[in-house]
C-alpha cells in the first residue's frame, strides 16, 4: 500500500510538475495561446495513457462518472483481495495484480486538442469504449453547480466556462451554446456519428443504472471481459450509494475518496459536493415551466436519435 502511494504520488508530481513548469516558462504568452498550450499538453497526458489503455470509459462532465468508478474500483479490489482502498485510476490497480485492466476515465475534452482529431473519434478506434450518457439538461444542471461552487477559476478559463465570479442563472447557464444543453448535445451527437467507426461501443445511460444499478453494472463488467458474481455485484451497489458516497465525500482526508476533487467546497452547501443528488430529472427543479419548454425543443431538434432522450425514443424514468 505505501509503495503504491508513493508511486502514484511521483507519478502524479511529475506530470503537473512538467505541465507547470512550461506553463511557468512561458508566462509572457497571452492568456489565450496559455490555454491552448495547456490542453496541448494535458491531451499529450491523456494520448499516452489512452494508448496504452485495455478499455476506455467516456463521459461528459457530470454524467455519473464518479459513481460508475466507484463501484468498478470496488469491484476489482474485492474479487482479486487487492490490498488497497485507492480509487482506480488508470493502471493503479494493475499494478497490483495484472489481471485488472487498466482503464482510462477521460471526459475527452483534451485528447482532440493534441491530435487534432476535432471532428473524429479517430483517437479512440480499436479500443473498448464505455460510453455512459445521461439527459442533457441534467449533465448541464450538475455542471452548473460544478461550475458555482467547486471549478477554480483556471479550470473556468482553460475550458471556456463563463468568468469565475460571475452570476448567471440556472436557465441561462442550460442555454449557454458553450457550456449549456448545446454543448452536451454536440457531445453526444459526435459520438453518435462514429458509432459504425467503433464495434467495441457500450452505450450506458444514466437513466438505466439508476432503474437496475445491478443489471447494468453486471453489463459493463461482463463488457470488459469480467464475470460478476450477484453478492459481488449487491456489494458493489451498496458500497457506491449516493448516501455512502456523500459520507465519504465529507470524510475526503480518507484514502479511497482523498484529493481536492472530492471534497466538497463547502460542508454546509449540498450543493458544493461532488456527489450532489444524483436525482433523474432534477433540472425540472431548477426552470420555470416556459423555460423547460425552450430546452426540450432544443433537444428534440438538435440531438440525433439513439440515447432515448428524444420524445420518440423517450424511455420511462425511474422516480427520484
Amino acid at each position: 500500500m505505501a509503495s503504491e502511494l508513493v508511486h502514484e504520488a511521483v507519478e502524479s508530481a511529475g506530470r503537473w510538475l512538467t505541465r507547470d513548469l512550461v506553463l511557468h516558462a512561458l508566462f509572457f504568452l497571452p492568456q489565450d495561446r496559455r490555454n491552448r498550450l495547456e490542453r496541448w499538453l494535458r491531451g499529450r497526458a491523456e494520448v499516452a495513457r489512452l494508448r496504452r489503455a485495455d478499455a476506455v470509459v467516456v463521459s461528459y462532465g457530470k454524467s455519473g462518472r464518479t459513481w460508475l468508478r466507484a463501484m468498478l474500483s470496488r469491484w476489482f479490489i474485492r474479487h482479486h483481495g487487492l490490498p488497497t482502498s485507492r480509487m482506480m485510476g488508470f493502471d493503479n490497480l494493475h499494478r497490483l495484480d495484472p489481471r485488472v485492466p487498466k482503464i482510462l476515465f477521460t471526459h475527452d475534452n483534451y485528447i482532440r486538442s493534441y491530435t487534432g482529431n476535432l471532428d473524429s473519434k479517430r483517437d479512440f478506434y480499436g479500443k473498448k469504449v464505455v460510453l455512459l450518457v445521461r439527459h442533457p439538461a441534467d449533465v448541464a444542471v450538475s455542471q452548473y453547480f460544478q461550475w458555482k461552487f467547486r471549478m477554480r477559476p483556471r479550470k473556468k478559463a482553460l475550458n471556456g466556462y463563463p468568468e469565475h465570479g460571475g452570476e448567471l442563472s440556472v436557465a441561462d447557464f442550460l442555454l449557454d451554446p458553450d457550456v449549456g444543453v448545446p454543448g452536451v448535445v454536440r457531445f453526444f451527437n459526435g459520438w453518435s456519428a462514429e458509432r459504425a467507426s467503433l464495434p467495441q461501443l457500450l452505450v450506458v445511460r444514466y437513466e438505466d443504472l439508476r432503474r437496475d444499478t445491478v443489471k447494468e453494472l453486471a453489463r459493463v463488467l461482463r463488457f470488459l471481459g469480467e464475470a460478476p458474481s450477484e453478492a459481488e455485484l449487491a456489494d458493489c451497489v451498496a458500497f457506491a450509494s449516493i448516501e455512502n458516497m456523500r459520507k465519504l465525500e465529507e470524510r475526503a482526508g480518507g484514502s479511497w475518496l482523498a484529493g481536492s476533487r472530492m471534497r466538497p467546497g463547502d460542508k454546509a452547501n449540498p450543493d458544493s459536493f461532488k456527489v450532489r443528488r444524483g436525482k433523474v430529472g432534477g433540472w425540472r427543479d431548477y426552470v420555470d415551466d416556459a423555460q423547460a419548454v425552450v430546452i426540450e425543443a432544443l433537444i428534440e431538434r438538435e440531438l440525433r436519435p439513439g440515447f432515448g432522450y428524444t420524445a420518440a425514443e423517450a424511455k420511462p424514468a425511474p422516480v427520484g
